[in-house]
């Protein structure tokens, strides 16, 4: 199935739901920092978010440290950024509620 990249309306669109996320200076991502209360906090959010990119088959890049999380959601198979990736920050998004 052939991934393709959102268009720039598309991208400002899908931004406008996701406040908590800026894209990347190149336009090809979307970035957000998670800060959890600890280390334990930080990591349990790991787990659950790798368990939901393991269904959708769509896995972040990330960084943790003690109590933060970096995270950067990009489509290599697109080149840039598309739906999969706004899919995968929204079920981010939704661990916190």
């Amino acid at each position: 199935m052939s991934v393709t990249q959102l268009t720039e309306q598309q991208r400002t669109d899908a931004l406008a739901a996701l406040p908590e996320w800026s894209l990347r200076d190149d336009g090809l991502a979307i970035e957000r920092t998670f800060l959890f209360k600890d280390f334990s906090e930080a990591f349990g959010f790991m787990t659950r978010a790798a368990l939901l990119a393991e269904v959708q088959d769509h896995h972040p890049e990330w960084f943790n440290v003690y109590n933060r999380v970096q995270v950067t959601l990009t489509t290599h198979d697109a080149g840039g950024l598309s739906e999969r990736d706004v899919k995968m920050a929204t079920a981010m998004d939704a661990l916190l509620a």
